[in-house]
This record gives structure tokens, sequence and C-alpha cells, in this order.
């Protein structure tokens, strides 16, 4: 196709200003707001956290929570006491395919390790 038949819409020059067609109206900028008013005023997202150690023996859960302290030290184990079990947990993932990464290199360390949804804290 010849170069002369190409219809001319100005974008060919980065220089010629282009001139918006649609602009957002005053009901779309009401809604945007409205969610991120919302959005401030949440505190926790759904998320998933890894699971390591489950039971109600204390030693057992410090024992994971070093293990993990010595084996991968770029994550964090957490030992939580909910009656009436300890429970060691690693990492606060926002997805579970981002979660599951880090679940398939602690299987080998922890073969009971699981993933669970939890609440994750915002700020």
């Amino acid at each position: 196709m010849p170069v002369d038949s190409i219809k001319k819409t100005g974008l060919e020059d980065p220089k010629t200003p282009v001139n918006p067609t649609k602009n957002v109206n005053a009901k779309v900028d009401f809604v945007l707001d409205s969610i991120d008013r919302l959005n401030a005023l949440r505190k926790f997202i759904d998320g998933y956290t890894i699971q390591i150690y489950s039971g109600q023996n204390r030693e057992d859960a410090n024992t994971a929570k070093k293990k993990m302290a010595d084996e991968a030290d770029d994550l964090t184990a957490n030992l939580q006491y909910i009656q009436p079990k300890f429970r060691v947990r690693v990492g606060n993932y926002f997805s579970k395919l981002e979660a599951q990464k880090d679940l398939m290199r602690l299987k080998p360390l922890f073969p009971n390790a699981i993933l669970i949804p939890e609440k994750i804290p915002i700020r």
C-alpha cells in the first residue's frame, strides 16, 4: 500500500496535540469518589498465609519457628496460640498464586504445610 493512500489521523507526528473526545461526567466522578472513601475505611483485605505447624505442643511450635528462621531467612514465621492449638504461620499474600510459590518451596521442609485464607491488615 503506498504511503500516500494512508489516511492521516494526526497521530503520525508526536508533537501534534490530541483533543479528547470523551469526558468523565459528574456521575462517574461521584461513583469513583464513593469507592475511594470505602477503600479508605477498609482495615483488612482477604488474602492467604502458609501454616507450617498446628498442634498442642509449644516446644514443637517453637522448633518449627526456629527451623523456618534457619532454612528460609527471607520469610518470617509467626507463632500464635488460638486455644487449644499453637499455630506457626508464614507470610501474608494477596493472591493464592503468589502464596503457592512459597508453599512449594516450604513443602520439602514442612510436609504438613497448607495454605490458609486470612484477613491481611492494611497499613
